[in-house]
């Protein structure tokens, strides 16, 4: 499996946590580290949880958005994480990753992009797929932005919150991730599921840690890594990029396809994701 990173620019303790993740075979990785949801299986796994969720509405200088709250049980505080969903929108299997996260000790909030965007100033729970894809492409950057916002604002103001955040991402969300962190000075974590990069002067903008997870055949997205990759070198910021040979766009929520090689990704990708996040967010 080709996995392509700059180990230098990770603490001691986070490149040993990544790198016993990353050596340790796939079922011994499933076996301590339960995945996300895949696509087929996201309702399920939702109805089984036994995390506290709530819908909530959020609203901001006369914006208004849907997010989806999954508190973990902990006896203290929990670092907020921020879900950004694919171009399908708020889906259930975003929200199945927003419990897992809860499910590793973190207060995960899943916003819906698409809110008021809809049929009668609704959002993505009454759009089908095609649906949502179409009203994704009309957001502006700006308002992308301050949805998000809006979001960190919410969580971080819980009083079971601490004040630091992360973001995730994934495909459309992905790309949304990397542009956030060049919005946000106090973002802890910022972390890129098969995202294409910013350009460079975004990149300067960089100032929390960025890790990214790319499968090997999707090109329209890896054409993008390595430019970033020279340039947040050449400033001095983080950027890891791992990248799985054979794996395809998506393979976190196809976890069935490309003949194993998403399953194989998957399983090295969700543990080393939460290991950064952990090792950035909490007790810092």
């Amino acid at each position: 499996m080709a996995i392509v990173y700059q180990a230098k620019r990770l603490p001691v303790a986070l490149l040993a946590l990544i790198a016993t993740t990353l050596l340790l075979p796939s079922a011994a990785v499933s076996s301590q580290t339960q995945l996300p949801a895949s696509g087929d299986d996201a309702d399920v796994r939702l109805n089984a949880s036994p995390r506290h969720t709530e819908w909530v509405e959020i609203e901001s200088r006369g914006d208004k958005i849907d997010a989806y709250v999954v508190y973990p049980e902990r006896a203290d505080n929990a670092p907020v994480v921020v879900v950004i969903h694919e171009i399908y929108g708020l889906n259930a299997w975003a929200r199945a990753v927003a419990d897992e996260l809860a499910a590793e000790g973190f207060i995960a909030i899943a916003p819906d992009m698409l809110s008021g965007k809809g049929p009668n100033g609704s959002g993505s729970t009454s759009l089908d797929s095609q649906g949502a894809v179409s009203l994704m492409r009309t957001l502006q950057a700006g308002e992308v932005t301050r949805r998000v916002n809006m979001a960190v604002q919410y969580a971080t103001s819980l009083p079971a919150a601490t004040q630091r955040f992360g973001v995730i991402g994934f495909c459309w969300g992905g790309s949304t991730v990397f542009s956030y962190a060049a919005a946000r000075e106090d973002l802890g974590a910022a972390v890129v599921y098969y995202g294409t990069s910013p350009d460079a002067q975004a990149l300067r903008r960089v100032q929390a840690p960025v890790m990214g997870f790319y499968g090997g055949n999707d090109q329209r997205v890896n054409a993008t890594i390595e430019p970033a990759q020279a340039e947040m070198e050449r400033l001095g910021k983080r950027y890891e990029p791992f990248i799985y040979e054979g794996a395809g766009h998506g393979f976190l929520r196809a976890q069935a396809g490309q003949d194993g090689a998403n399953m194989a990704a998957s399983e090295q990708a969700w543990p080393a994701t939460l290991a950064f996040l952990k090792a950035e967010l909490e007790a810092r």
